[in-house]
């Protein structure tokens, strides 16, 4: 046991608690920067947890990976409670901490976007608004790498599905775009989840990571409205015409599209 260490010291207290500098004397400030710096360390945990289960993947090591997943799709179920947090401040309350943001926005969350694009949305122009960040370097070498999707179908062609060669040599530096292919693979796996255990329940660790991206998505987007109705959002943000534009786009289009094939 490692002498002289305490809960406090172990953790870095001191520096977390000191870390929420209100600017303003706006009661709901400080409720605003810690929901906002809690979602950043789940936002931490499930790139640490997503990183880990591609590899997994990619040397299809599937049980470990089933494991890193789930521990994301629970971070995810904190991120989405945060909402119903933030969710009590009413427009009043809003209208004394907004004056004293300035230009930032949770737009501008390079974890946010480490996110999507480790799922596989990816878009360069999105990479291009933390150009002027310490995170533009990290955002652009993840998009040198296979998504955690394209990493999934890769294994199915390794297995014996029939995946076209032109999939898998798609640029990994787009976003995925649906392939007949890869559905009928996912069905066949789906029509017959006793010979294929380990994909049909990698295929059902990818759809709650899918439905829980999608809820946070849609809990940002009402508490949004609740707060700040259809104005734009700070930093010249659309708001909520945005985000209900987002809540349109799949990481993982042929396991939601196999549903209806089945």
């Amino acid at each position: 046991m490692t002498q002289g260490v305490t809960y406090s010291s172990y953790l870095d207290l001191d520096r977390i608690l000191a870390a929420q500098h209100c600017a303003s004397d706006a009661h709901d400030e400080l409720l605003f920067i810690i929901v906002h710096q809690a979602s950043e360390l789940w936002l931490k945990l499930c790139i640490h947890e997503l990183a880990a289960a591609r590899d997994c993947i990619r040397r299809d090591e599937l049980r470990p990976a089933f494991k890193m997943l789930a521990r994301v799709a629970r971070a995810q179920g904190q991120l989405i409670q945060s909402w119903d947090v933030l969710s009590t401040m009413t427009p009043h309350d809003y209208s004394t901490v907004r004056p004293h943001l300035g230009s930032s926005s949770g737009f501008q969350s390079a974890q946010y976007r480490m996110m999507e694009f480790m799922l596989g949305g990816r878009k360069a122009k999105m990479a291009d608004l933390h150009e002027e960040t310490e995170a533009a370097g990290t955002l652009r070498a993840e998009m040198g790498r296979a998504s955690l999707y394209a990493e999934a179908v890769a294994l199915l062609a390794r297995r014996g599905f029939a995946i076209p060669a032109a999939v898998l040599a798609r640029p990994v530096e787009d976003s995925w775009t649906p392939s007949p292919e890869v559905e009928a693979a996912w069905a066949e796996i789906y029509r017959d989840p006793q010979t294929h255990w380990d994909l049909y329940e990698l295929a059902e660790k990818l759809v709650d990571l899918e439905y829980h991206f999608q809820r946070w998505r849609f809990g940002h987007l009402k508490t949004v409205e609740r707060i700040i109705g259809f104005k734009t959002g700070t930093g010249g943000t659309p708001g909520v015409p945005y985000l209900a534009g987002v809540l349109k786009q799949a990481f993982f289009p042929e396991l939601l599209s196999v549903r209806t094939a089945l």
